[in-house]
């Protein structure tokens, strides 16, 4: 209880340090801050945030687009302000008008149109809305926003919103030096393939955010994948980067790139760090999802590790490779506002180590969180602190950013024993919450490669709505029963899928009963209860045929 009121006077002190350090502004993903700009002794800039924040092309009839004019220190809009907006892509202007707003947030409706058969882009785009009659710009109209109707969006990839800043306080006032920001928001673009196997070709779909992949090939060595991207490694173009996201979505029934499985990820050769590779078995029923999220630092140290003939090239390239199945040691953890955080780190971890502890984060309905932030420390069996983060006090927000809602902390854990582990969240997105919820947790660790036995809570059972679907493709043949029982025992394992305690028995035989397979079926059509379906995992656990770590 001591550090949780620790913890809280540290957030507390952040919140009053002017945020006003370059290092986080640059290419986002579905918003973005500009660096600011000294102004009427302010230090003002604009934010553009996308909603959705997280769009992909053809799956969206629009977007609404937010520009905000702020001073940075106060978190104040300046009022009455006229801008030039600009879109551009690749280099092409896809979009330049003048827009008013009366409180310094403009909010745009953007309506993607393909087909432009234009040269020049822009000239395919139509504006709609109302004129303010002095500044001439389009503005918000009772609930009408202004909207832009053309070819953005239409790509997925990396635009750049360049907001000029002709006035401010008033229509008729403008200001001596326009004021020039840069933000970037990403588009994401599915692309398609498939893995050659000997029963089926495996679809795989790569989400990019960044720009088109190609050349995706499949090793049947080891399983591993890889594909290359466009990506410029000068060292002055790097610096602008705030991260380079690839998603790679794989059947959860495909065992290579199961959801029990562990990953190493490699960038241009050089193996990414433990935050790089998140590895998301929740977003999707049927699919499990591996994120690349290659941000601006393992950029740089990417490019010091390969040394100054990297800089000139123009590619990245990726590749995944499987691992196998990895046991592993957790808890979890329930805030405050009933949000839960699950924490878990591989067995081969151990006191006497940098541990990687990954901390997965859900809404109180069981849903990933995405675009939150945290703090977190650490406390030893004596109670001293031995890791603490709290986010480097240089970002629009309070914290460390999970935007995924999945990320690692390395803690190098010396001595076996009970510690405790105090976890805030502190906002979401740009915005700090008013006040932080907190968790406090005490966990054992123990030797490398030993199974951590908790004190078993009370008999419950708890069965994540999705499984449901993959007892009913069981139950119909479309799922096979090794692949069904490995992914039940990982889902049980890890505490996401809860049981009453079972004894683990230790028979040979493999063969399911046919009246478990029934259940699950009748289960997933409703016609029987949660407990009726658990009731035959109970028995596949105690008869040895599935084994529960």
């Amino acid at each position: 209880m001591y550090y949780k009121f620790i913890i809280i006077a540290v957030l507390v002190t952040l919140t009053t340090i002017p945020l006003l350090s370059n290092d986080v502004f640059g290419h986002g993903v579905g918003a973005d801050v500009a660096p600011p700009i000294s102004f009427a002794g302010m230090q003002v800039t604009i934010s553009t945030i996308m909603s959705p924040s997280d769009i992909t092309v053809g799956e969206f009839g629009s977007a609404s687009l937010q520009i905000r004019f702020f001073d940075q220190n106060t978190d104040t809009n300046l009022e009455s302000v006229t801008y030039r907006v600009e879109v551009h892509q690749s280099g092409e202007l896809l979009a330049r008008e003048t827009f008013f707003d009366i409180d310094g947030e403009l909010n745009v409706e953007i309506r993607p149109k393909s087909d432009c058969s234009e040269a020049q882009p822009w000239r395919c785009t139509i504006y709609y809305g109302d004129r303010e009659p002095i500044s001439n710009g389009l503005q918000e109209r009772g609930t009408g926003v202004p909207v832009i109707m053309g070819p953005i969006f239409t790509k997925g990839g990396l635009y750049n919103i360049q907001v000029v800043v002709l006035g401010a306080t008033s229509p008729k006032t403008f200001v001596a030096d326009q004021l020039e920001f840069d933000t970037f928001v990403s588009v994401a673009q599915d692309q398609f393939f498939s893995i050659p196997e000997a029963t089926a070709e495996i679809p795989v779909t790569v989400k990019t955010y960044y720009d088109d992949i190609s050349n995706f090939e499949f090793k049947k060595s080891d399983k591993s994948i890889s594909f290359k991207m466009p990506f410029d490694w000068s060292p002055d173009y790097v610096d602008l980067v705030q991260v380079v996201h690839e998603e790679i979505r794989f059947p959860k029934s495909y065992e290579p790139y199961g959801p029990q499985n562990d990953f190493v990820g490699y960038v241009d050769g050089v193996q990414v760090d433990n935050r790089t590779l998140l590895v998301d078995p929740y977003s999707s029923e049927s699919q499990n999802i591996i994120h690349f999220l290659v941000t601006a630092n393992e950029l740089k140290r990417i490019n010091e590790e390969l040394g100054p003939e990297h800089y000139s090239k123009k590619e990245m390239f990726f590749e995944l490779v499987p691992k196998g199945q990895t046991t592993e040691n957790g808890f979890s953890t329930t805030f405050e506002n009933g949000y839960k955080a699950n924490v878990v780190w591989k067995q081969v971890y151990g006191a006497g180590s940098e541990i990687p502890f990954e901390i997965t984060f859900f809404d109180p309905e069981g849903n990933l969180v995405k675009d939150i932030n945290y703090a977190i420390s650490v406390l030893d069996p004596n109670g001293e602190t031995i890791y603490s983060n709290v986010g480097d006090g240089t970002t629009p927000y309070i914290g460390i950013k999970s935007s995924e809602g999945i990320d690692t902390q390395k803690i190098f854990i010396e001595s076996e024993g009970m510690h405790s582990m105090t976890l805030a969240l502190t906002g979401t997105g740009f915005t700090n919450w008013e006040s932080y919820v907190i968790s406090e947790t005490l966990f054992e660790v123990g030797k490398a490669g030993e199974l951590i036995v908790s004190t078993p809570p009370p008999a419950e059972t708890s069965i994540p709505a999705w499984i449901k679907n993959n007892a009913g493709w069981w139950a119909d043949g479309q799922i096979d029963d090794g692949s069904f029982v490995s992914g039940l025992q990982w889902l049980i394992t890890n505490g996401i899928m809860t049981i009453p305690p079972t004894e683990q028995g230790t028979g040979s035989d493999d063969v399911i009963p046919g009246w478990i397979k029934n259940n699950a079926g009748w289960w997933a059509d409703g016609q029987i209860d949660d407990s009726s379906f658990v009731s035959g995992l109970q028995w596949l656990i105690s008869n040895g045929i599935m084994k529960i770590s």
